[in-house]
């Protein structure tokens, strides 16, 4: 029953669920952790993505992606882009998956809150200020240092140091965290294709209450920035032979 397709899948939905949940946390009416603020949400994606890691190598896939721009980039690396489309396929699935759950979990509070603009933050990224460029810019930025940095935790020469390989997926929790606490501010971080995508699919289907716009004017940003970050990223990871 494991497989790589659904360790991609699952890991992809689990993170979604909790990532996109803390952000329902924090910014719908009369939860419990309403106001909790950006340290909340940037902790909470922090310990998705390790949920997120863990359980898609529990159910198949030893590399545990959950990113199109990780993909990418490991692909750039090896020069192996078999698993591109698979991978691609059962990420957004599992994005889409895990945004549905969200919609459940938080089911009478979006009723209870007036702005649409919320609700849309609780699938999808915007920008602090709208300015394409910049914007994009901001998203390779990040993407760069998920994937070039992932790619030394999990690189030969840190391995030598005596850090066992069993603990990387703590490792990459501790990068994500780092980057939302560090460059997360101009976009939302979406880093990542499949998680701002999907979810925004998700939006868009879904009869949330008093829902708004699903913003498909900025969509491309955090799904093409972070795919050009995380082939910046390979191509880096490959010259340096690490």
């Amino acid at each position: 029953m494991a497989s790589p397709f659904l360790g991609e899948f699952m890991g992809t939905a689990v993170l979604v669920l909790l990532g996109n949940g803390v952000v329902a946390n924090v910014l719908l009416k009369k939860s419990k952790g309403e106001g909790g603020g950006w340290i909340v949400i940037s902790a909470g994606w922090a310990f998705a993505v390790l949920c997120g890691v863990l359980t898609a190598i529990a159910c198949g896939s030893s590399d545990a992606h959950l990113n199109p721009a990780v993909t990418l980039g490991f692909a750039v690396v090896s020069g192996n882009f078999s698993k591109l489309a698979p991978y691609i396929l059962a990420q957004l699935l599992g994005a889409i998956t895990g945004a549905t759950l969200v919609w459940l979990q938080y089911l009478p509070h979006w009723q209870e809150t007036p702005d649409p603009g919320l609700k849309l933050a609780c699938y999808s990224t915007s920008p602090a200020i709208r300015k394409p460029a910049s914007n994009a810019i901001s998203e390779i930025v990040g993407t760069f240092v998920l994937v070039f940095v992932a790619g030394v935790i999990f690189s030969k020469a840190v391995a030598t140091t005596g850090f066992s390989p069993g603990f990387g997926p703590y490792l990459v929790a501790c990068l994500v965290w780092a980057i939302g606490l560090s460059l997360g501010g101009p976009t939302g971080y979406a880093i990542n294709p499949a998680r701002d995508l999907g979810p925004r699919i998700a939006h868009a289907i879904l009869p949330i209450a008093g829902k708004g716009s699903s913003d498909w004017g900025y969509a491309l940003i955090p799904v093409i920035s972070p795919l050009i970050g995380g082939g910046i990223a390979g191509v880096a990871i490959k010259a340096l032979r690490f």
